[in-house]
């Protein structure tokens, strides 16, 4: 028996090597709820921000409408929470005909713990066309404690 041994390779947090939308350019945004300090616009800069935070707890929806309809290829979500425990869940959608209907792309938990699981990090790869809007649905924690919904990133390609 001939055996190697091999070192697992590390999960990678790296954006994907992709032309990002420009998404301030061609889309408008309406959100449930917006701290002040946290505005909506920081998760599309392409450079690091503090991303956006709901003014208000509980479930969040943001509701991305592009200006023409868009082919996407990769959407990327990155979440930080550093301060409490928490089981989030995340519903992605897509419309076609300016959010009269919705189609479901992913549906995701994930649980936070300040000592080891402090980010979640979706490179969603699809293979979508003539999307008018996306749907971004966000449950902050499932058990229903008064936590509010945040988002670091929002990227599409």
């Amino acid at each position: 028996m001939r055996k190697t041994i091999i070192a697992p390779s590390a999960p990678t947090h790296d954006q994907p090597d992709v032309q990002w939308l420009n998404v301030p350019d061609i889309a408008h945004i309406a959100i449930t709820s917006e701290a002040p300090d946290y505005p909506i616009e920081n998760v599309f800069a392409l450079t690091a921000t503090s991303g956006w935070r709901a003014a208000t707890s509980g479930p969040q929806i943001l509701n991305l409408t592009f200006d023409q309809p868009q082919d996407l290829k990769c959407i990327w979500l990155k979440f930080i929470e550093t301060e409490h425990q928490r089981t989030q869940e995340f519903l992605l959608s897509y419309s076609k005909d300016q959010g009269q209907i919705f189609h479901e792309l992913v549906r995701q938990q994930w649980n936070f713990n300040p000592q080891n699981a402090t980010q979640e990090i979706e490179n969603i790869q699809v293979d979508l066309t003539a999307v008018t809007t996306l749907q971004l649905v966000i449950t902050p924690d499932m058990s229903n404690s008064p936590l509010t919904a945040s988002l670091c990133e929002w990227r599409m390609a």
